[in-house]
């Protein structure tokens, strides 16, 4: 009965609309350095929540039978995005148990362990003991650290100066605060091509394209983003020996240049960020995703798959944080 709710706002057929979660990672216990992460206990508790109150579908069985009018209600599919180890070792495990799909978007020139320029800046301001970062000669702000909210806002602060700058200036920054913090090389956070492989023989494991080394893509020159496109998706079909059709655009970020060369090399859809539902009126090389955290809220999920969309989807009481089944559905009662 309480699952109508649901069946209203994500109906079946012509007029169906389909929930694409995104994650990222899942660590074995609550970080306080990057608390929107959930653990491998709160991601089991919400994907127990979306296994019983959602038709969880193959990514790429969903997106056909959306365009076909043939979805059900209530569908929803998972993914995950860049290529964590943590991916292979904990998220995979958790929805086999449960039998629930995802596909993951690799970032294939990480494959084999590595670490990503925000995880190189978040590990060295984890490890850095001075109580100062002084990036001014990068005309970046003298940034405390002198406690954990502080080291908190310092890996915001930085994380989103370099975000968007071109990708040669972003590592330089990176690896200064590397090396700020003693690191002769940055931790390894990556999967191997080995555990690419076992995810794809899990049951219901799909396995997309996340670019070589995650770049804006919309700001590359042509050869580059033809690189970045093609490689990724050779390397993949390589490793895995099937064809790799899905393609997940680093940070959503796309323009028509982009999707030209992803339908080029063959890809059927590829993804954005959005946070909005997928209806059949997005376009195949646009479809938007919904982003949750490990402080996304149930009030926020149900205004989520509503189709309110929402900038940034994260506060204070936690759909991933293990609340009570009197809690979650006293919350799915409300979803009207």
């Amino acid at each position: 009965m309480l699952r109508l709710p649901l069946s209203w706002m994500s109906p079946s057929g012509p007029r169906g609309r389909l929930s694409i979660l995104i994650f990222h990672r899942v660590l074995p216990e609550p970080d306080a350095l990057i608390p929107e992460l959930p653990s491998a206990a709160e991601f089991e508790s919400t994907m127990r929540w979306v296994r019983d109150w959602f038709n969880v579908l193959p990514l790429g069985q969903a997106v056909e039978q959306l365009y076909a009018g043939t979805i059900p209600a209530r569908a929803l599919a998972i993914t995950f995005d860049d290529g964590y180890a943590d991916n292979e070792e904990l998220a995979a495990p958790i929805l086999a148990r449960l039998g629930l799909p995802a596909t993951f978007f690799v970032t294939t020139g990480f494959i084999g362990g590595g670490c990503m320029w925000n995880d190189q800046v978040i590990e060295a301001i984890r490890r850095i003991r001075t109580p100062e970062l002084d990036l001014r000669r990068f005309e970046l702000p003298l940034l405390s650290l002198d406690s954990m909210p502080a080291r908190r806002h310092a890996v915001s602060q930085v994380l989103t100066a370099i975000k968007h700058l071109e990708q040669g200036r972003r590592q330089e920054i990176a690896d200064a605060v590397g090396l700020l913090a003693g690191f002769e090389r940055p931790p390894s956070l990556m999967m191997s091509a080995d555990q690419v492989r076992a995810m794809r023989r899990r049951h219901r494991i799909e396995i997309g394209a996340h670019t070589v080394h995650h770049p804006q893509l919309d700001q590359l020159p042509e050869k580059e983003l033809r690189d970045e496109l093609y490689i990724s998706k050779s390397v993949l079909e390589d490793h895995l020996g099937f064809a790799v059709p899905g393609l997940a655009y680093p940070f959503g970020y796309s323009n028509r240049k982009v999707r030209e060369v992803a339908r080029e090399f063959g890809y059927t859809y590829a993804y954005s960020v959005g946070n909005a539902l997928t209806t059949d009126a997005a376009e195949k090389f646009t479809l938007p995703r919904l982003t949750v955290r490990r402080t996304t809220t149930m009030d926020q999920f149900r205004r989520m798959v509503n189709g309110t969309p929402l900038a940034t989807i994260s506060s204070s009481v936690a759909l991933c944080s293990g609340a009570s089944t009197s809690a979650v559905s006293s919350a799915c009662g409300a979803l009207v």
